[in-house]
């Protein structure tokens, strides 16, 4: 009946700040498929599943903090390399919480976006 998640949409106050930490510094590739909604935004295309960029001041999904809390709301990405990744947050100076060791059986890495969105990477 499922087929998996489509796409996560995440709230952005500054989408030409949000493109520059997405596609710049994690690397991920933005998509041309997005249709002019009349509201600033971005998609990109990460494996079978989309994120969407949308900037909505009435939103009430900001979390008001960038402060990395792994039990807050997240979306998890899993990873080919976390090693890798690991090295690319370094190199962008990302700040991650770390998490080789957990009552998971993956390693988790945690990181914020600008807005405070938590994203959990995984291996």
């Amino acid at each position: 009946m499922y087929e998996g998640i489509h796409h996560v949409s995440l709230l952005v106050t500054d989408i030409e700040r949000a493109k520059h930490f997405y596609g710049e510094k994690l690397g991920f590739q933005e998509s041309d498929d997005r249709p002019d909604f009349g509201f600033p935004g971005a998609w990109y295309q990460i494996g079978n599943t989309q994120l969407h960029l949308i900037v909505y001041e009435e939103g009430k999904t900001l979390r008001g903090t960038t402060a990395i809390e792994s039990r807050d709301g997240h979306f998890a990405i899993r990873a080919a390399d976390i090693h890798k990744l690991i090295e690319r947050l370094e190199e962008q100076e990302i700040k991650f919480v770390n998490k080789p060791d957990n009552k998971t059986e993956w390693h988790q890495v945690f990181v914020t976006d600008p807005d405070g969105n938590v994203i959990e990477f995984n291996q």
